[in-house]
């Protein structure tokens, strides 16, 4: 997660397209040049740092994918592949039907003008979003024009990132059971200019956009429909490490084994029209699970000082929006590498209704002889032995007024 990256070598290993497996047999060398060999012939740029847990990763993967097709294999032998292939198209098209249900409910509260909604990254970028909906159909058109230029930086989108918020709104509001499919999306439109923020030219950096711009575009949506008040707005992202390429007393390029650590830290959920937000949580189209702290520190060279929810910091109003985290960690070895990738740091999440705005986050770099510097949104630096980060990830949006 490099927090500076402005093309998209610069991100690690980057593949078009690669056959995994070759009758029967895993293609490990092919691997093992993709993700070690070829990202390592750009300067300053490393290879993996643990290739045995991609390997194994993928492997796992390949041997998932192999269970699911014995189970389909074993369907289509039960009930035929007809009747198979029937209740497969069902599942699309009964996910249609509930989608185009709720579309045309909703157009009765919506103006003749659509909705619209606009938005800001931290570094300024717009993210623009016009919606109509026609009340014969139950269709919808979601338009991005707008929105702003590719930027030279990381939070660039491809246009899947924005398809992906769409289908998560539309399947939180839809009241019906349903599995999430393909079918969500047959009723919109999606336009999206091209070579914007989304989607960039190809090879630009897009390591945020799936973390941070996706949140975005997910808080444009939900505030166009007015449903809720911002989130968090952002993963806020971690990763910290050692080994990778490094210059030696000679002057040669030489790659020292190490580790990589990733974690991303949840915040505070916005309010809606008849709940408070939730505190210290992933929202919207993200919810991985944090280390435990007793594995975190056992199995890095790290002390876990504070893992808490912020006190009272979500946005005020009728309904409160959720408390974020503070995540404060000391580094037991000198030279780490340390990176933070984050947004909601210059531009707070916005309050519906009237109610308050949330609280910023802010990411402190604490260093051992009790200087504390603010590193901003995105930053990457070496820490010594006893340096610190601490986290305080944002707040969400308070909700109607006091």
């Amino acid at each position: 997660m490099p927090p500076h990256s402005h093309f998209l070598y610069e991100e690690g290993a980057a593949i078009l397209g690669e056959k995994l497996v070759t009758k029967g047999r895993f293609n490990e060398e092919r691997v093992i040049e993709l993700l070690l060999h070829e990202p390592a012939k750009y300067s300053g740029i490393s290879g993996t740092r643990i290739l045995s847990d991609n390997l194994s990763d993928l492997k796992a993967q390949v041997a998932a994918n192999k269970q699911g097709i014995n189970l389909t294999h074993g369907l289509i032998q039960e009930y035929t592949l007809p009747q198979v292939h029937k209740y497969m198209f069902a599942v699309q098209e009964n996910a249609e039907h509930a989608v185009r249900t709720m579309l045309k409910k909703m157009h009765v509260s919506i103006p003749s003008t659509g909705l619209k909604s606009t938005d800001y990254m931290d570094d300024g970028t717009p993210i623009s979003l016009a919606i109509t909906i026609n009340l014969e159909t139950g269709s919808a058109v979601f338009d991005f024009e707008g929105t702003g230029p590719q930027v030279y930086g990381n939070t660039n989108a491809p246009k899947a990132i924005a398809h992906s918020a769409i289908i998560y709104f539309l399947r939180s509001v839809v009241t019906s059971e349903i599995p999430l499919n393909q079918g969500c999306l047959n009723p919109i439109d999606i336009r999206i200019p091209d070579k914007f923020i989304l989607p960039p030219a190809t090879g630009a950096s897009v390591v945020g956009g799936n973390v941070l711009t996706s949140q975005r575009i997910t808080d444009v949506i939900l505030t166009a429909f007015d449903a809720c008040a911002d989130s968090s707005g952002c993963m806020n992202n971690l990763t910290f490490g050692i080994g990778g390429k490094r210059i030696d007393e000679n002057g040669q390029e030489v790659i020292e084994k190490g580790f990589g650590y990733y974690e991303t830290i949840g915040g505070g959920a916005g309010a809606g029209p008849t709940w408070n937000g939730t505190s210290g949580v992933h929202t919207h189209i993200t919810n991985p699970r944090i280390i435990d702290p007793e594995v975190f520190e056992k199995r890095y060279p790290v002390l876990l000082r504070e893992f808490s929810i912020g006190a009272e910091s979500g946005g005020k109003g009728q309904y409160l929006g959720g408390d974020g985290i503070i995540r404060d960690i000391e580094f037991l070895l000198p030279d780490v590498q340390v990176s933070i990738l984050s947004e909601r740091r210059s531009r707070a999440p916005k309050g519906g209704a009237g109610g308050g705005n949330g609280a910023m986050g802010k990411n402190l770099w604490v260093r051992n002889n009790g200087l504390v510097v603010n590193v901003g949104g995105k930053a990457t630096a070496s820490f010594a032995k006893g340096d610190g980060i601490i986290i305080h990830t944002p707040v969400g949006g308070g909700r109607g007024r006091e």
